[in-house]
């Protein structure tokens, strides 16, 4: 009677555990980009990948509680399987998926298949017919960024770095004619010779000009502003944009504006080089690009894969003259683009 009054108990307990079980469960909310893969799918918001995996207990099974472990094993086993074909399929630039590089490196395939191998199980239930659902849960950033993202940097070496741009800028134009006006004086001697009286005041007329042109160059006057901006938001919305671990920004000019190349490696790693969010409004209140982001606008996507993006030349310059701004962006990757 004690034996069955603790296997009762057992059974009970595992029926718990089993069906009760949520590992790190994270609820999505409306706002979160996810797409849908296969049997699984792919959070861009809050950064991770999901696979589900369903295994049912053998027809001629005598003790379905016996057979449970050999069950629980097959359905992890489906979503590793799972997993690992939603991961090959991710993007990882506008041109390259990550099956590509694993296709091309076998050191990358074999990191890869590791890392899928070593994903956590985020869920898992038992069906009263015996059959179990697995769910798997692993980071899209990370160590899985840590090691695609170098050969897409290796393939980037040849673009040209945006430093080219700068040099359009308006305040060192402006300072060049403000030192012209100067040199007229030396004409005012052979007018003071003639008439004494004229003379000061010719030389005071000719110096009033000067005085004003210096407060014209107002260019400097409209920096704070931009300085003030926290982060950017790039509002991709019907242009068919797609997300990918390292999207790049482009002028109209095709300058590279933002990109992994131009962000700090770890943080880039860490948190991907981009956020993403479905809501504008949404993407404006997010904590990577915090109080107040300059909101520009994609004209248009580039690339096979969709996931570069080329904004107008007035917003890149926008970008560009907020400088300490800019760096501050590229530092800590605040940006995020909003897909629909």
């Amino acid at each position: 009677m004690k034996s069955k009054y603790i296997s009762v108990t057992t059974m009970l307990g595992l029926l718990f555990v089993f069906t009760a079980t949520g590992i790190c469960q994270e609820k999505t909310t409306m706002n979160d980009w996810v797409v849908k893969v296969g049997q699984g799918s792919i959070n861009w918001t809050a950064g991770y990948i999901e696979a589900v995996g369903i295994a049912a207990p053998p027809d001629r099974s005598v003790n379905k509680i016996n057979a449970r472990p050999m069950v629980l094993r097959a359905a992890k086993a489906d979503a590793l399987r799972n997993l690992l074909e939603i991961v090959k399929g991710i993007q990882v630039d506008s041109k390259t998926t990550i099956r590509a590089y694993m296709v091309e490196s076998d050191i990358i395939n074999t990191q890869v298949s590791g890392l899928v191998q070593g994903a956590m199980v985020a869920d898992q239930q038992y069906i009263p017919d015996g059959t179990v659902e697995v769910k798997l849960k692993m980071s899209l950033y990370g160590d899985l960024a840590r090691t695609v993202l170098p050969p897409a940097i290796e393939k980037r070496k040849s673009l040209a770095p945006p430093v080219s741009a700068p040099p359009v800028s308006t305040p060192p134009v402006a300072a060049t004619p403000s030192v012209a006006p100067p040199p007229a004086t030396p004409l005012a001697p052979p007018t003071a010779t003639t008439p004494p009286a004229p003379s000061p005041a010719a030389a005071t007329s000719a110096t009033t000009p000067p005085a004003s042109t210096p407060p014209a160059a107002a260019v400097p006057a409209a920096r704070p502003a931009l300085l003030a901006y926290t982060g950017v938001v790039v509002d991709a919305r019907g242009i068919q944009a797609q997300p990918a671990i390292s999207p790049r920004i482009f002028d109209e000019n095709g300058i590279e504006i933002y990109g992994f190349v131009n962000v700090d490696r770890e943080y880039a790693l860490k948190q991907g080089v981009s956020g993403y969010a479905r809501d504008l409004a949404a993407a404006q209140q997010n904590q990577r690009v915090t109080a107040k982001p300059l909101i520009v606008k994609a004209l248009k996507t580039s690339g096979a894969g969709k996931t570069d993006f080329i904004i107008s030349n007035a917003d890149a310059q926008q970008i560009r003259a907020a400088e300490t701004s800019t760096e501050f962006i590229k530092q800590w990757c605040r940006m995020i683009i909003v897909l629909d």
